[in-house]
């Protein structure tokens, strides 16, 4: 005579799905963000009177920052700077090598990334519901730290006075970085409970 066996559900915990995984959110996170800032440097202005290009990438760099945190963030542009770096096109005008990274007028921003993002996701998870104001400061502080890198590199590289490295590289960009700046604090705020269950 036949046994009968009843038939036990299969249950798969929700923390082994890869929504819910921290680790698979993360590397899908940083991977994401790395591929907009290469995809941001082929939104290139070139100006005339500026070897530094205007580009779309300090605006992801800024939701970077914001939406993945202060580890997660950096990590995102530290692969950006390596795909670019091993010969991936992914620099603005299609460029990549480490030549390229270390050796242009735009290797201070470049380099600048990685801070820039830690400097905005730190000052964004300082506050546990950051308003729309307090996140746009976090990002402008960031932009700020990368306007740095980049115009003291202009003045190491180029041998140019300081007021001449601001002049080409931070005064051209001002009004655009604002423009985007404010785009990625929407963008932010908007996401922001889903972007902290995702990335804490």
């Amino acid at each position: 005579m036949a046994t009968s066996h009843a038939v036990q559900p299969v249950r798969i915990s929700a923390s082994t799905t890869w929504p819910e995984s921290r680790a698979v959110s993360a590397g899908i996170g940083v991977v994401a963000f790395a591929a907009m800032t290469a995809l941001g440097a082929y939104v290139r202005i070139p100006l005339p009177w500026t070897p530094v290009p205007v580009t779309l990438q300090t605006l992801f760099v800024s939701l970077a920052g914001a939406a993945l945190g202060p580890v997660l963030g950096p990590a995102s542009q530290g692969l950006y700077l390596a795909a670019g770096a091993a010969g991936v096109p992914v620099f603005a005008g299609g460029l990549g090598g480490l030549a390229y990274l270390l050796g242009g007028p735009t290797t201070g921003y470049l380099l600048g990334f990685v801070p820039a993002t830690a400097c905005t996701g730190w000052l964004i998870r300082r506050r546990e519901a950051p308003g729309i104001l307090w996140t746009l400061l976090s990002m402008a502080a960031g932009t700020l730290t990368l306007y740095a890198c980049g115009v003291a590199w202009l003045v190491w590289s180029l041998n140019l006075p300081l007021a001449a490295a601001l002049a080409q590289g931070l005064l051209p960009f001002l009004l655009g970085d604002a423009v985007k700046l404010c785009a990625a604090a929407g963008l932010v705020r908007g996401a922001r409970r889903r972007t902290r269950r995702v990335f804490p």
